[in-house]
């Protein structure tokens, strides 16, 4: 799915016109290689397509409010030091609410003559100075001057995109709850209200009411065998009964549709132990499925914990999945074992078959728990985060941290994984200091510096991210 980026090259009118029009065509070059729709005013809206005077500001700004339900961001070039008051001025006329990413031209040491000069690197600062002045928030390379087509800008723009997809995806998100959270689990509690301020939406339904309208589809309903056909093509489910197997259909028939009516793009459902009691089964597998569908699924009715796997897949385009920070391995500070009883997409699970869930069975009763898959996460990297609502505090906080998957030895049932993280010991400190929850969304890639850039910078969330200094401020000496 292409990105819509906003785009205002800013000019001065004593530069040389032919360093704007290498900037464009570097530009377009980059922007087709990465699938980038630019939306920008072209050579005949103003002198060579850029941003100078109040009257290109104008234009500017309302070409970009005319798309900006289409904006996924801004990114303001300077081929030169550029006009502050035009990039400004233009974003405040275009009305929207979005990143900003800031690159500017370097100069080089041979080309300081007049026909080639930039100070583009001086020029940044000032347009940064007014961007500040207007309230905007706005992201920065990673060198304060660089050139287009450098492939460490090239980086600097994918990851921006990265950040622009999660604020934009968080924005206007709707979630389900299904079912009450489990009365064990206070540590999943969350704040309806604080979410709503931050565009994130909460509908409920009642198990009772899924189980009601799934008690009255037959089994040998179309639609039933529809979704049975694939339940089996999804993962192997060849040590499932058949009857286990029907209610998990019917219990992902009545929830799609409940979805479908509401706009939900990601829910989290009281996976025990109303599931078990009253239904028979447990619907890991269908969490698993819609989580491998890009609509993540989260345990114990984890709404933070789903709010947490949706930023992550936004940022990567890959499928989350939602762990408990379970195990110690062995005597490596920096490894533990990651661990739920069987819903991560098969994303994480090459190996993946339907089995049942040991742990809970001791107490519901193991053939009621058919339907949690039995995995093992091959190694490869991962993005390991958590959304928290903090009531004493009205905030949201999170923490993001890159590590690896490894394929040590790991002798035990349900999905796992061992994961290596860099000084975890001090990632477990800031989790346990500042009351994180257990679980943890996880992805198979590394993206935490594109989500801590949304979450802290544009969505304003306190943001730990492990693998550089803390964001996080100290705890206060009393609540």
């Amino acid at each position: 799915m292409k990105t819509t980026l906003g785009v205002i090259v800013g000019n001065r009118d004593f530069f040389p016109d032919v360093l704007i029009s290498e900037a464009r065509r570097d530009l377009t070059r980059l922007f087709a290689e990465l699938e980038i729709e630019p939306v920008w005013l072209s050579p005949e809206d103003s002198k060579l397509g850029a941003v100078e005077t109040w009257s290109d500001a104008r234009k500017c700004g309302d070409l970009l409010r005319r798309e900006r339900e289409r904006l996924d961001g801004i990114l303001v070039s300077l081929p030169n030091f550029g006009d502050e008051k035009g990039v400004a001025d233009s974003i405040r006329l275009a009305d929207v609410n979005v990143p900003i990413l800031v690159q500017a031209y370097p100069d080089d040491l041979d080309q300081f003559g007049l026909d080639r000069r930039r100070d583009a690197f001086c020029g940044k600062i000032s347009v940064c100075n007014n961007l500040r002045q207007f309230g905007f928030k706005y992201t920065l390379t990673r060198d304060h001057t660089v050139k287009v087509l450098d492939p460490r800008f090239r980086e600097d723009l994918v990851q921006f995109v990265q950040t622009c997809k999660v604020v934009k995806g968080l924005s206007r998100v709707r979630i389900g709850a299904v079912g009450a959270r489990p009365n064990a689990f206070n540590t999943t509690r969350y704040s309806e209200k604080l979410l709503e301020n931050a565009g994130i939406s909460t509908n409920t339904i009642d198990l009772s009411e899924i189980f009601g309208t799934a008690g009255k589809i037959a089994d040998d309903d179309g639609l039933v065998k529809a979704r049975l056909e694939q339940i089996r093509a999804y993962v192997d489910t060849s040590a499932a009964p058949a009857e286990s197997l029907a209610r998990m259909a019917r219990f992902a028939i009545v929830l799609d549709d409940w979805m479908d009516s509401l706009g939900i793009s990601a829910t989290a459902i009281q996976c025990w132990s109303s599931l078990q009691k009253n239904f028979g089964v447990n619907v890991c597998t269908i969490m698993s499925m819609m989580s491998q569908r890009m609509m993540p699924s989260a345990c114990e009715v984890d709404i933070a914990g789903v709010i947490s796997m949706y930023a992550l897949q936004l940022a990567s385009g890959r499928p989350s999945g939602l762990v408990d920070w379970n195990n110690n391995y062995g005597g490596n500070p920096d490894k533990c074992v990651l661990f739920h009883c069987g819903n991560w997409p098969t994303e994480f699970l090459p190996d993946a078959k339907m089995g049942t869930a040991p742990i809970l069975g001791t107490t519901l009763g193991e053939e009621n728990t058919v339907g949690a898959l039995n995995g093992r996460t091959a190694e490869g990297p991962v993005t390991l985060g958590r959304v928290s609502t903090d009531d004493l505090t009205g905030s949201i906080s999170a923490y993001v941290a890159q590590g690896q998957f490894t394929n040590d030895p790991l002798e035990t049932f349900g999905t796992r994984a061992v994961a290596e993280v860099a000084d975890l010991p001090r990632l477990m400190h800031v989790i346990c200091e500042h009351g994180f929850e257990h679980h943890a969304a996880m992805n198979a890639s590394h993206c935490a510096d594109a989500v801590s850039e949304a979450l802290s910078r544009y969505k304003g969330w306190r943001t730990h991210h492990h693998n550089r200094a803390s964001d996080l401020p100290p705890l206060p000496l009393t609540i």
